[in-house]
């Protein structure tokens, strides 16, 4: 697997503060929305390519762990969009992209 799901509370602040040491990236996935479907898609591209090592990469499906996203979007003070990809460093945002802007070209342009 190249990405590691969560779904509890305690691993998104585990999450969080690995961020202060390694970057992390987290995709929001909804398993009910064709964009999501082809976000992830997208997602899983960049990952068979050569992806950046320096990352860790997590998913999060928004409907399953509603909780989850929901304190993402509140401790990263970011609008919750499905799909969308977020890149934390530093325990903060440092990018984020949404809909058909989660393409394996812009995450390569940001990771690499």
């Amino acid at each position: 697997m190249l990405w590691n799901e969560i779904t509890t509370l305690e691993e998104w602040d585990h999450i969080l503060n690995k961020s202060s040491e390694r970057g992390q990236v987290i995709l929001k996935h909804s398993t009910t929305c064709p964009v999501s479907a082809n976000a992830l898609a997208e997602f899983e591209s960049y990952l068979k390519k050569t992806p950046n090592g320096d990352v860790d990469y997590t998913l999060v499906k928004v409907i399953e762990s509603r909780p989850v996203s929901n304190k993402i979007a509140e401790d990263l003070n970011v609008k919750h969009e499905s799909p969308q990809i977020i890149y934390v460093k530093d325990q903060a945002k440092y990018w984020t992209a949404s809909h058909w802007a989660v393409t394996t070209e812009h995450i390569t342009a940001v990771l690499d």
